[in-house]
């Protein structure tokens, strides 16, 4: 139905006028710093809690989860928490899955709560039994690194969820930044993501320098994409390997990072012919359903790697008229010289996207989930639920027919044994 030219100008007053309503809102919220806080950072440090120098043996999870942060702990009492304040200091902790707690509140009644058992290791009691655990199982880590919006109890509970995912049961180290946990501190986000910069570098330097350290397997969320690439292009500059570094298996899922910057870069960098030929691979799952970047994609005024929006519009209608969705993807990297194998893989989960975002589809719908397990282990030739699309290196997953309301909880979760 076509609108008249006063019909149109009405509806675009009413929205100019629905927008200066929300600006002030938005704007206080947006912008508003994140405060010091009513105690000293020095208070919260002093207690030697926060500088262990080993764990008791019943503090320790019995699986090999391993975590490493630049959040502010509060150690004035047991248990260490980790706030969403950075520090200037990595410490080093174990955790462990999630566990249901009885926790009384200030008039004394207690509810059942999720909680994340945690306690702050000795730097080298960590590292020494970061090693111990790798050699047991070939020298293979897996690293997470977590997005925005996110707190260490969201972060630590996805990790372990990707643990159990993997099947593995290889070392799993949960890299956590001040992520302040909340959908108006986007700002505050990015600037401690970029504060955390050195820190990360530094910390993935040691461990892929590590002679105990064979293979690293890398998943980076959202935000935290920006801190991963980086990282592992100076790890690349300073291996001692001159053909790779031993970090080979990347995964990216919902980047938020340009889309455009991503397809500049990377062929000279983390992608280049000889670390392709040595089996160095990047896997990004995307949704154009993916709200979150939706927003990033208008705050920064560029498409994002992980929504497959179109910024050219004579590319999408180009699309459109030969029958093909208006999804544009990062592009294949073009070498002088191609390598014998595809270095880049996009995974489209638009059609199986859940929850309110489809943010973190790797992590919520049962194929995404499972397709996300085969390429963590290595057995994407399973992953029978990919369906090709127009390019070579996009594929999408698509609902089973045979299965169309699968259990999602149950695929995705694995709970803990």
């Amino acid at each position: 139905m076509h609108m008249t030219v006063p019909e149109w100008l009405m509806r675009q007053a009413r929205k100019l006028r629905f927008c200066l309503i929300l600006l002030p809102i938005l704007v206080s919220a947006c912008i508003s710093p994140v405060r010091y806080g009513d105690i000293p950072h020095g208070e919260y440090v002093a207690n030697e809690r926060c500088r262990p120098v080993e764990q008791p043996v019943e503090m320790l999870s019995d699986k090999p989860y391993f975590a490493v942060t630049s959040r502010l702990p509060d150690c004035r009492s047991e248990p260490v928490t980790l706030l969403s304040q950075r520090s200037d200091v990595v410490r080093y902790g174990r955790f462990g899955d999630p566990v249901a707690k009885e926790i009384a509140n200030a008039k004394g009644k207690t509810k059942t709560q999720e909680v994340i058992p945690f306690a702050l290791n000795g730097n080298q009691q960590w590292w020494d039994d970061l090693a111990a655990e790798a050699q047991k199982r070939d020298g293979r880590i897996l690293l997470y690194v977590h997005g925005f919006r996110e707190t260490f109890f969201t972060s630590a509970r996805d990790s372990a969820q990707i643990a159990r995912l993997s099947g593995l049961e290889i070392p799993m180290v949960h890299y956590s930044w001040p992520s302040q946990g909340e959908v108006l501190k986007y700002a505050a986000d990015e600037t401690n993501m970029y504060y955390n910069e050195r820190q990360f570098r530094n910390f993935l330097t040691r461990l892929a320098q590590q002679p105990w350290t064979k293979e690293i397997i890398v998943v980076a969320h959202s935000l935290g994409v920006r801190l991963v690439i980086p990282a592992i292009e100076f790890v690349d500059r300073n291996s001692s390997n001159a053909d790779s570094s031993n970090i080979s298996n990347i995964i990216l899922a919902s980047p938020d990072i340009d889309r455009q910057d991503f397809e500049r870069d990377i062929a000279e960098t983390v992608l280049t012919m000889r670390r392709v030929n040595n089996d160095r691979r990047i896997t990004v799952y995307l949704s154009a359903k993916d709200r979150a970047l939706g927003l990033a994609y208008n705050i920064h005024g560029y498409p994002r790697l992980g929504r497959p929006d179109c910024f050219d519009p004579f590319e999408a209608i180009s699309l459109r008229e030969q029958g093909y969705p208006e999804r544009c993807y990062a592009a294949k990297a073009e070498y002088d010289t191609p390598p014998d194998k595809s270095g880049l893989t996009i995974i489209d989960t638009t059609a199986i996207s859940r929850d309110q975002t489809g943010h973190s589809d790797y992590l919520r719908s049962a194929l995404a989930c499972t397709d996300f397990a085969a390429v963590i282990n290595g057995t994407t030739d399973k992953a029978t639920n990919r369906v090709p699309t127009r390019l070579l290196h996009v594929f999408a997953l698509e609902p089973d027919p045979e299965n169309p309301k699968p259990d999602h909880i149950a695929v995705c979760r694995r709970k803990p044994n």
